[in-house]
Order: C-alpha cells, then sequence, then structure tokens
C-alpha cells in the first residue's frame, strides 16, 4: 500500500470557478483527476486534509464525493476551515461513498499505518482574540485524544497526523501543535490551508525528527503526492 495525499481542492458548486486565483488553477480538478488515475492503485490510500470542496451544504457536496470516490483507492477526508458542508459526523459518514472514510479526532487503521489528526486553526500571536486563542486550545484538545486513539489501538504503528491549518511556520517553526506532536513520533505530518506566496512560509522537511509536508494542491503543480513508499 502506498500513501498519496492533496489538499485544498476546492471543487466549484459554479460560483467559485478557482482560475479567478490565477491561470495555474485552469481545470485544476480534471488535472489533479489525471494524475491521480496515472498513479494510484485499488489498494492505495489517498489523504485529503481538507477544503474539499466549496459546497454550503452537504447534498451540494454529493456530486463531489461521488467524483472523489470514482478515482481508484481508499480515501480519508478531513475538514478544512471552507468545508462548510461538513456538518455532524455521522451524517457526513453516512453520506459517504464506499472506499471513502471521515477522520475526526479519533484514529483510522490502514494496514500498517495509522492516522490521527484534526482541523487545526491559525497560530497564535500578539493580536490573537480571545475568540481565536479558544478554537486554537479546542484543536489543541482534539488532537491530542486522536493521537491518543492512534497509539492506542495501534502502538507501533507507522502514524501518520493530519491537519488542515498547517501546525508551525518557518517563522513559528516551534508551536504548541509540533510539542504535542513530537511526544507521540509519527512518521510523518501532512496539512494544507497555504497557497501561492503563503506556501513559501511552510514548514518542510524535518523538524525534530518529525517529516512535514505540505499538501495543498497548488504548491504540489496540481500532483498527488507520494508520503509513504509501498
Amino acid at each position: 500500500m502506498t500513501v498519496y495525499s492533496i489538499s485544498d481542492l476546492h471543487m466549484s458548486c459554479g460560483d467559485k470557478p478557482m482560475d479567478v486565483f490565477g491561470a495555474n488553477w485552469e481545470n485544476h480538478v480534471e488535472r489533479i483527476c489525471d494524475d491521480w488515475r496515472s498513479k494510484v492503485a485499488e489498494e492505495d490510500l489517498v489523504l485529503l486534509p481538507g477544503d474539499f470542496s466549496w459546497a454550503m451544504h452537504l447534498r451540494e457536496a454529493v456530486p463531489h464525493l461521488a467524483l472523489i470516490a470514482s478515482l481508484p483507492g481508499r480515501k480519508v477526508l478531513l475538514r478544512g476551515n471552507h468545508d462548510f458542508w461538513w456538518s455532524a459526523i455521522g451524517r457526513v459518514r453516512e453520506a459517504l461513498p464506499e472506499g471513502m472514510y471521515a477522520l475526526q479526532n479519533d484514529a483510522l487503521v490502514f494496514g500498517e499505518c495509522v492516522l490521527a489528526g484534526t482541523r487545526g486553526w491559525l497560530l497564535p500571536g500578539e493580536d490573537t482574540d480571545a475568540g481565536d486563542r479558544k478554537i486554537f486550545d479546542r484543536e489543541l484538545i482534539r488532537l491530542r485524544l486522536s493521537l491518543a486513539e492512534a497509539r492506542r489501538v495501534m502502538p507501533q504503528g507507522r502514524l501518520i497526523v493530519m491537519l488542515h491549518f498547517p501546525p508551525a511556520t518557518l517563522l513559528q517553526p516551534d508551536t504548541p501543535f509540533t510539542e504535542m506532536i513530537s511526544e507521540f513520533l509519527p512518521e510523518v505530518v501532512i496539512y494544507g490551508h497555504l497557497h501561492g506566496q503563503a506556501a513559501k512560509n511552510a514548514l518542510t522537511g524535518l523538524h525534530n525528527g518529525i517529516e512535514y509536508r505540505l499538501v495543498s494542491c497548488d504548491a504540489l503543480d496540481f500532483r498527488l503526492a507520494k508520503i509513504i513508499e509501498g
């Protein structure tokens, strides 16, 4: 089983074409799908950490879910900040086609790999208000619950951590998120959210002995990244 990842597909419902953000976004979903079909086998795993669809309601996201379900491999979705269609986790899981899974503050096991994760939030700074700080702290709690569950169900598994928001940046490499992650010794941490110029500040490569990967689709030139070789 090879593990791939790509995030921030931002699939349009017709009123949010992504090419307004630049010519590189033209036909981006078709290009991702073509690359996906050329790489992924049915036994492989594809991780999608957030901002999957611009849909506002679950019923509007169903065609997007169906498109991804039609592609090879098993897929794991994590909620992003723009996934407004993502309602109660029970409803989301009921709506997912066969071979698709939702990760939300728990853990999932696939072969020798175990997945943990949460959405995350904006890293706090001097100007962070109380509301954002509360969300950030809540996401830390959710991540710890997920990481603990992953190690409980598979203590020696190859741990992959999924986040939507970056857990750190080049300017803030050591954060409460990276400190917590280091306690559980994952093999790799993947995240999205950053686009364009913002991606230049992404923390990538080894940090405290753990690999960090930015998998926003435009940062990958709309090609899936190989996370773990099968």
